[in-house]
This record gives structure tokens, C-alpha cells and sequence, in this order.
């Protein structure tokens, strides 16, 4: 089959799919309609699938001679976000905008199942097709891994993409070993004694206290961390206090911790506590930390990221192709995929400065050059292709 052709012949369908979505988007855990486009599109070509981690969907594609099995996944949930575009099929729903590409993600996906399933005669190994629900939110990759989308028959590899505008349509970019970080919430709580102002010696300031705690967190990444390794620790909230004559009794914030290996965040965690334990009893109250697990780092696999930048530069031309050089401090649940398989996730150009398509995921007026869907679906079947044979 000349697949590049095939992408063309398809493409109208694809886009109409993919207008869809869009014109409905659906929040984490909440995408039954477009659970249910999706069954009904793999219905159609005759491609087995059931229902996964509720809203999820898996594909299958047995090839007719044995041999690997490749895993592709495209996450389909929308963003809290209103959307402030001009497009025709612009979001109908309230508060609910597909701003981060995941219509773009799911209808490649079609794509590549529905070319992929033409060619099964030729397949030497399967192919499953990874729809997954959440990955703004909760995380819909462990659920669906839980209810075992990895198994019978057992995933080799797994490949995923993420559209950017910062890149232009035509190119994509790739991150060897590290790309992502894992991401954790924590609450800190801070218990003193309430009392006057006005005679702050007959109470513990919960306020004060705080404050020592804030600067004494600070030094986890200054003089905790070596310099080598990126973690990121911020406070986002803190709230305290009743009143401007009145000693606090106690104090919350909240936060996020960033890092890019299981050591580092075990270390940053434990210091963490620590931290907030002592300061608090030396200063007489009473400090702890909840910690609200998140994702874990996505470490990709170098000889998968190989085949992909390989494949790449021979359909788009070397040019085409860029090599990241750092990680990035953002969150991609893709990585439990990852941690179950010899994985490789990639970026996908969707940007196009003279359309003024440029405007960053998870923003309102964030849109892709459509054109990115034909470079996408081509890559994805190619790197399937040749992830079979590897």
C-alpha cells in the first residue's frame, strides 16, 4: 500500500471527525459521546474494540502472522476552558474547549487504525489502539493498564504524540530518556495556638511559623538537590488567620513538587516532611504534610525514540526533525504506558504563523493547522510498521 496516498484519500473523513470532537468537547471521565463516535467508527471498519477504564476505548488489530504488539495511544478529554475562537465548529459547551489537541490525538488515532486495519494482511504482529479518558485530570493510562489493556496479547512498545504550535506543521521533535516530570500535590498544615494580638506571648503563631517553614522549604532545592538534577518545588496557596488583632491557630498551603526520577522525588518528599515537622515543633506547634500522588516522570526509550526520529527524517527530511535537549517540567500520563512498555512519546507540529496559529495549549483562542493530522496519522503507521519488524 503507498500509505502516504492512503493518508490523503482519508483525510476529509478525518477532519470531519476531528471537527466534531471539537464542536463537543468532554471533560475527564465525562467523554461518552465521544466514547461512543469512537466504538461506532472502529465499528464500521470492522476493527474489534471494547469499552476500557469507563470512558476509555481499546482497538485491536491482529495481524495475520505472528509477531510483536504495538501499542499507539491518543487521550481525548477537554480542558475547564471557554473557548475564544472564530472557527465554525468552535466549542458548543459552556466552559468547555478541546485546548490542549486531544480531538486532534483521538481522530489520528482513527486514522491509523482504520489504514492500519486495510493492511492486516500484511501485519506480521498486533496492534492496539489506545484511547484513553482523563489525562487532564485523574489520569485515565493507570486505570486503563489496571483493567489489563496491556495484556493478551502483552504490549512490546508503545508510541504516543502531543500536538505543539511551537512547532510549525510538517515537523515534530524528539526527547530522548527524560521528558517529562512526575507531578505531586501537597498540603501543608500548620497547628498553633489562637490569642490576641495584643499579647502574642500567651499564644503560637501559626502565621510566624509558617513563615519559617516557607523559608526553610526553599533550601530543599538549594541545598538538598545537586544542581544536576531539576526539581521543581512551588507554593501556590496559604491561608490563615481570622483577623487582624487575633494569633492564628493555623495555617494551610498548598503546593506542587516536580521531579524527573523516582530518587529525587522519594528524597524531595521525605525532606519535605522533615522540614515542616521541625521547624514547626521547634517554634512550638504542630506541622504535617499530605502528599497527593500524581503522575509519574516519562522516561522514554532510546531505541524506540530512535526508530521515530529515523522514520521521521525520512518522510519529513532531516530538517524536519528536532532533538529536544532538556526535559520538560509538565505532566504526561503517557508515562505509565511507558513504565509497562518499551515506549516513545513525541511532539507534533501543528503551528502555522501565517494563519496566526500560535497560540499555546490550554489557552482559549489555541487552534492547529489541520494539515498536521495527514503528518501525524503517516508518522504513527509508519513507526508501527517498523516497530513490528524491529
Amino acid at each position: 500500500m503507498d500509505v502516504k496516498k492512503r493518508v490523503e484519500e482519508i483525510f476529509d473523513e478525518i477532519v470531519e471527525i476531528r471537527r466534531d470532537i471539537h464542536k463537543h468537547p468532554e471533560l475527564g471521565l465525562e467523554e461518552k459521546r465521544t466514547s461512543k463516535l469512537i466504538k461506532e467508527f472502529l465499528n464500521k471498519y470492522n476493527i474489534e474494540n471494547y469499552s476500557c477504564a469507563g470512558t476509555g476505548v481499546v482497538g485491536i488489530i491482529k495481524g495475520k502472522k505472528s509477531g510483536k504488539t504495538i501499542g499507539v495511544r491518543a487521550d481525548m478529554d477537554a480542558l475547564p476552558i471557554q473557548e475564544d475562537t472564530d472557527l465554525e465548529f468552535k466549542s458548543v459547551y459552556e466552559g468547555k474547549m478541546h485546548a490542549c489537541g486531544h480531538d486532534a490525538h483521538t481522530s489520528i488515532l482513527l486514522g491509523v487504525g482504520k489504514i492500519l486495519k486495510e493492511m492486516e494482511k500484511e501485519l506480521e504482529g498486533n496492534v492496539k489502539l489506545f484511547f484513553q479518558p482523563a489525562e487532564e485530570t485523574v489520569g485515565g493510562a493507570l486505570p486503563m493498564i489496571e483493567e489489563g489493556c496491556m495484556k493478551n496479547p502483552n504490549v512490546d512498545y508503545v508510541i504516543g504524540l502531543h500536538v505543539f504550535t511551537n512547532l510549525e506543521t510538517g515537523c515534530i521533535e524528539v526527547k530522548y530518556d527524560k521528558m517529562n516530570a512526575s507531578t505531586d500535590e501537597f498540603i501543608v498544615r500548620v497547628k498553633g495556638q489562637s490569642g490576641h494580638g495584643a499579647y502574642p506571648h500567651k499564644s503560637t503563631d501559626a502565621i510566624v511559623i509558617s513563615g519559617h517553614v516557607i523559608t526553610g522549604l526553599q533550601t530543599i532545592i538549594s541545598r538538598n538537590i545537586s544542581p544536576l538534577d531539576s526539581v521543581v518545588f512551588s507554593i501556590g496557596t496559604i491561608k490563615g488567620g481570622t483577623g487582624g488583632n487575633i494569633i492564628a491557630d493555623k495555617v494551610e498551603m498548598t503546593g506542587t513538587l516536580r521531579t524527573l526520577d523516582e530518587k529525587q522525588r522519594k528524597k524531595a518528599k521525605k525532606k519535605i516532611s522533615q522540614i515542616v515537622k521541625n521547624v514547626c515543633k521547634a517554634y512550638g506547634g504542630i506541622g504535617e504534610v499530605e502528599f497527593i500522588e500524581g503522575y509519574k516522570a516519562l522516561i522514554n526509550n532510546d531505541d524506540v525514540v530512535k526508530i521515530v526520529e529515523n522514520k521521521a527524517k525520512e518522510i519529513l527530511g532531516p530538517d524536519k526533525v528536532k532533538v529536544a535537549k532538556n526535559p520538560s517540567m509538565g505532566a504526561e500520563d503517557f508515562s505509565y504506558f511507558a513504565d509497562e512498555a518499551k515506549g516513545a512519546f513525541f511532539s507534533l507540529g501543528c503551528g502555522n504563523k501565517e494563519k496566526n496559529i500560535n497560540y499555546n495549549v490550554h489557552h482559549p483562542k489555541f487552534q492547529i493547522e489541520e494539515e498536521c493530522l495527514k503528518v501525524g496519522i503517516l508518522i504513527q503507521i509508519e513507526n508501527t510498521l517498523e516497530l513490528l519488524k524491529h
